[in-house]
């Protein structure tokens, strides 16, 4: 029985695949196996070795137990996938419900392109992206599969008005900004752009210079002018430095983004205020004249600008002349610029001075017809006595101008406007700009002068009044206004009258007052100087009367005669003055309405 004891029935027994094994050959074995797989942690980037290829998955061998599937599609970026390549995965199951490895290569490419982008963060690098599209404000930037934002005012230095012509394009970037809350990416071009730059800056700065020749980039433009590229450094254009000749805008000569010569003019210490000029790049036009221009010379050219004084024209670019006011019309009368040229007219005229060292031109547009006065028809046109109708142009104190046509004036005295009336000033008959009948009174053609007269057109109704109003007549006239010498008598025709205080006393012993209306006698008649003098008194006073031979202004050439019969003044008139009165009664009435 001891024998059978010690038999060893396990050894001796038939087992199964992979048993006969003693438990430490066993733990031996298990140990050698273990060491053959790879220690796998999900959620981590691996790398894997394609082991198999069919149409729709790649088998990959990482090691593990098992070998994971990942489709085809997402190997895509890769030409030419073949077995034994090594390829980058993130382990998203170690085992799935049907015991199968889970990989993903795409979600590997997101991670590792999340790890390349806070690197190139930390550590200032420059990353490679592709534009894929434009987006409101700047664009979106594939890096790594990853979508970046790269804002508008940090793709260039300058600005940039076509965003669309980046997409599908490489472009270097550098990562300024991480938001993992959003996951979201903005990068700059700008920042990489400005770095060589500044050296580039550096080396313009120090080398500047008035008078130096550069080449820039239009990057604004102003109604002022132009800001120009220098390469990092700006300077400004001014719009009269761009041509020679006028420009309202430099729209109409330049382009953004034209690449452009220009000189610099000046430059400020610190170097950060600098004025560049490009038509100081072309000769002065002035130099360029034709020798054949002088004084009198005929030329044409177009209207650039109307000022209040006159209107440039320019014959070039950067050769204007001055046509003042003045040197428009003949008229004697200035009048706007405006009414005469306006802007962008092409007009002929002659040249009046030429000062070619000062650059300075001044021309007229009269001079291209004759001067009314020096016509040959002048003389007789105007002679004394002719009848004209004009404008009033002007009023003074003295008179009224009055423009007969074009270069004609002529002048009519305050005097010679009415026969009747007394005018203090030409406003209280007539104003600017109206119509007004006139005949030649003087004609003196050496000194360009024109008198005028209006009420020279009707016969003199004093001739008249002489017969109407004679010393010791009686009218019944209304006190107008009265003041410490006097007062004013309104006559019968339109006419007025004076009396003396002392002329003004009444029966009674009162004071005649405005307002009133009197009998009055005349006591005094001058037809030269149209004055009546008249007394209420010498109605019932006989020596208030004047003495005969006091009233040396009364004409001489009629007499009236009076009588003293109850005071009542009668006249002795002939038939043709009672007519002739009458006639000039209809004409004042008629004048009235």
């Amino acid at each position: 029985m001891s024998n059978q004891e010690d038999f060893n029935w396990e050894k001796f027994e038939t087992k199964g695949f992979g048993e006969g094994y003693t438990k430490a050959e066993r733990a031996e074995m298990e140990n050698l196996y273990d060491n053959t797989l790879t220690e796998i942690t999900e959620k981590e980037v691996i790398t894997g070795t394609v082991v198999g290829i069919n149409d729709k998955d790649v088998i990959i061998n990482i090691g593990f137990k098992s070998d994971g599937l990942v489709p085809l599609n997402e190997f895509r970026d890769i030409e030419g996938l073949k077995i034994g390549d090594e390829v980058e995965l993130f382990i998203e199951e170690q085992e799935n419900s049907l015991g199968q490895l889970v990989l993903s290569r795409k979600k590997a490419k997101m991670v590792k392109a999340w790890q390349t982008i806070e690197e190139a963060l930390e550590e200032d690098n420059v990353i490679e992206g592709l534009v894929k599209r434009r987006t409101k404000g700047g664009l979106i930037v594939d890096i790594y599969g990853v979508e970046a934002f790269l804002p508008g005012s940090q793709i260039d230095v300058k600005p940039i008005r076509d965003f669309d012509i980046y997409v599908g394009k490489k472009m270097e970037v550098k990562v300024v900004k991480i938001n993992h809350a959003n996951d979201n990416v903005v990068v700059s071009h700008k920042v990489l752009i400005e770095k060589d730059l500044e050296k580039q800056k550096a080396e313009i700065l120090n080398n500047l210079e008035k008078g130096q020749v550069l080449e820039g980039i239009i990057k604004n433009m102003t109604n002022f002018g132009v800001f120009i590229d220098l390469g990092g450094v700006d300077g400004l254009l001014h719009i009269t430095d761009i041509s020679w000749g006028r420009i309202n805008h430099p729209e109409e000569v330049l382009n953004l983004d034209d690449k452009v010569q220009i000189v610099v003019l000046d430059f400020d210490d610190d170097k950060k205020r600098i004025s560049l000029g490009m038509k100081q790049l072309t000769a002065h036009p002035w130099d360029s004249l034709s020798a054949t221009l002088e004084v009198g010379s005929k030329v044409t050219g177009k209207i650039v600008n109307v000022a209040d004084y006159g209107a440039f024209l320019e014959l070039a670019p950067g050769v204007e002349g001055l046509i003042h006011v003045s040197e428009m019309s003949w008229s004697q009368h200035l009048r706007n610029p405006a009414d005469f040229v306006k802007v962008s007219d092409e007009i002929e005229a002659v040249i009046l001075t030429l000062d070619k060292d000062e650059r300075k031109m001044s021309l007229g547009i009269k001079q291209l017809t004759e001067d009314p006065w020096t016509k040959a028809e002048m003389s007789t046109k105007y002679a004394i006595g002719t009848k004209h109708k004009g404008i009033v142009r002007n009023l003074t104190n003295f008179g009224l101008f009055l423009e007969l046509e074009e270069g004609i004036d002529g002048l009519v005295h305050v005097s010679d406007l009415s026969w009747t009336k007394k005018i203090k000033h030409p406003s209280e008959f007539v104003k600017v700009s109206d119509e007004l009948d006139v005949i030649v009174l003087e004609l003196d053609l050496d000194s360009r002068r024109l008198a005028l007269g209006h009420k020279q057109l009707e016969e003199n109704p004093w001739d008249t009044f002489e017969n109407v109003f004679p010393i010791g007549s009686k009218h019944k006239c209304a006190i107008i206004s009265k003041n410490d010498k006097g007062a004013v008598l309104e006559l019968p025709y339109g006419l007025e009258g004076f009396a003396t205080t002392k002329n003004l006393e009444k029966a009674d012993g009162s004071q005649a007052e405005a307002g009133e209306s009197l009998d009055f006698t005349v006591i005094e008649f001058s037809k030269d100087d149209k004055r009546i003098v008249l007394s209420h008194t010498a109605t019932f006073k006989e020596e208030a009367m004047p003495k005969p031979g006091a009233a040396k202004k009364a004409s001489p050439k009629k007499k009236a005669a009076t009588t003293t019969d109850s005071g009542a003044g009668a006249e002795k008139s002939t038939l043709g003055d009672l007519d002739a009165l009458s006639a000039l009664k209809e004409k004042m009435d008629q004048g009235k309405k």
